[in-house]
């Protein structure tokens, strides 16, 4: 008797994507936008300060946290496409190894999150996910967020990019001339998903108006 080996559809690709307190909070949720809306499953975690950030910066009501999600990301935690947890929750999937992943973005990261990860120091959900990343040999991207910096902040960063750890500074760019704050916002978002690598087109590349590609026309934010 010959036993035929099921074949099961390849699986959807999946990152962890974390929010921080530091300013910036729209390029996080933009960022797990465009990874929803482009076939990629999202495990987020927002630590305390960073909902706090979601309430100060784009008014959130902050108080009823899986339902202000739902609301910026319709269907998303119906369907699996989005899983949140909480950053208490050090027991949560992502807190292994074992569980699989491509990588994790933490977008914004703030000085306090990021100098814990350089120094092995996890104690929440959010730093403890950063270093499986590390532990597991997996993608890990910082998008730091404060100025100006100090030597520790920049002696931290370094210690991290030795590591391998890709340091994307929200950094915007004036080249391709942005016209609104969601043009900037996708600008870094692009900048972050050529690092995955993801194909996208939330701005206009160097040198592709002179082969006719123009900005893409279409913008959106929460």
């Amino acid at each position: 008797m010959v036993i035929e080996a099921s074949i099961k559809p390849a699986s959807r690709k999946r990152w962890v994507v974390g929010i921080t307190g530091a300013s910036g909070s729209i390029y996080g949720i933009r960022l797990i936008s465009w990874l929803i809306d482009n076939g990629v499953d999202v495990h987020a975690v927002i630590t305390e300060a960073g909902w706090r950030v979601l309430k100060e910066e784009l008014g959130w009501e902050t108080t009823k946290r899986q339902a202000v999600i739902a609301a910026a990301f319709p269907d998303a935690l119906e369907n699996g496409t989005l899983v949140l947890h909480p950053n208490a929750d050090i027991g949560a999937s992502i807190a292994s190894g074992s569980f699989r992943v491509e990588g994790m973005i933490i977008m914004p990261c703030s000085m306090g999150t990021l100098a814990s990860v350089a120094h092995g120091i996890s104690d929440d959900l959010m730093t403890r996910a950063a270093d499986v990343m590390l532990k597991e040999g997996r993608k890990l991207l910082i998008v730091p967020r404060e100025t100006p910096l100090h030597a520790i902040h920049l002696e931290n960063m370094l210690t991290l990019a030795k590591l391998g750890v890709k340091i994307i500074p929200a950094m915007p760019a004036f080249y391709y001339g942005p016209q609104s704050i969601d043009d900037m916002v996708d600008f870094l978002v692009g900048k972050v998903l050529d690092q995955l690598p993801l194909d996208h087109d939330l701005y206009r590349r160097w040198g592709d108006e002179q082969h006719g590609v123009k900005s893409p026309d279409h913008r959106r934010s929460h």
